[in-house]
């Protein structure tokens, strides 16, 4: 490992608060499968990630069962999986700005790879299942709660939402008979990187307008910010 992805390592480390004694595994759950194209025989974080999905899922099931002992089953799984979901992770990752330490091919950064929810996303998961090989479950339990504090929080007090065009639509429908409309206004960037620009009309008012790098993602981010206009959480 050359010096200076050591020192890139301390730098994560630093973020996240965790000193590796293997460092060789925070680099594997750093390592995204489109890299072994580019370094052969190189172990890459998919199996971290699926060890890391079951710690992490755990870890937040018994912290809800002890510090919510008046929610039911039903409520807790709720909470659950709003804590565990792939936004939620994401969140994590662009927290500590992950996607400039993760090792992909240049071909999978050149379309988009480093801002991927998905690959960001697993590769948190990755990261807590590299800490609990590394340091035991107490300690993966510790920075997983720590770490999450704030989406747990959200998560119980309903503040998270999954989806911003169905949670846009139940609002939009207490207020009556009111159209809602997604318009696509244009995309640019070349057709591995194109972007999309959408309004979302309610009632014939462009009441949001959001972008992303597919049509849906710019139609969530539209009536994310249409949510905010009228009031919505």
């Amino acid at each position: 490992m050359e010096y200076s992805r050591k020192n890139i390592l301390m730098e994560l480390e630093e973020k996240i608060g965790v000193k590796f004694e293997n460092k060789n595994l925070l680099e594997i759950a750093l390592t995204h499968s489109s890299y072994v194209n580019h370094k052969k025989n190189t172990k890459f974080n998919e199996r971290l990630e699926f060890l890391g999905d079951a710690v992490l899922e755990l870890t937040i099931s018994e912290y809800l069962f002890k510090e919510y002992n008046k929610k039911d089953e039903g409520d807790l799984t709720k909470i659950r999986a709003l804590i565990v979901c792939e936004n939620s992770l994401y969140q994590i990752a662009k927290k500590w700005e992950l996607g400039k330490y993760i090792n992909m091919s240049k071909g999978e950064e050149l379309t988009g790879g480093r801002t991927r929810v998905s690959i960001l996303s697993d590769c948190v998961e990755a990261i807590i299942a590299a800490i609990y090989l590394d340091k035991g479950f107490e300690c993966a339990k510790e920075f997983i709660v720590c770490t999450f504090d704030e989406n747990i929080k959200k998560a119980v007090n309903n503040e998270i939402i999954l989806d911003y065009k169905t949670k846009l639509q139940e609002d939009i429908q207490q207020r009556g008979e009111i159209s809602i409309m997604y318009n696509l206004v244009k995309h640019e960037g070349p057709p591995h990187r194109r972007k999309f620009y959408v309004d979302v009309i309610v009632d014939d008012k462009i009441l949001g307008n959001g972008n992303g790098y597919s049509k849906k993602e710019a139609e969530q981010n539209a009536a994310k910010k249409a949510l905010k206009e009228i009031g919505g959480k």
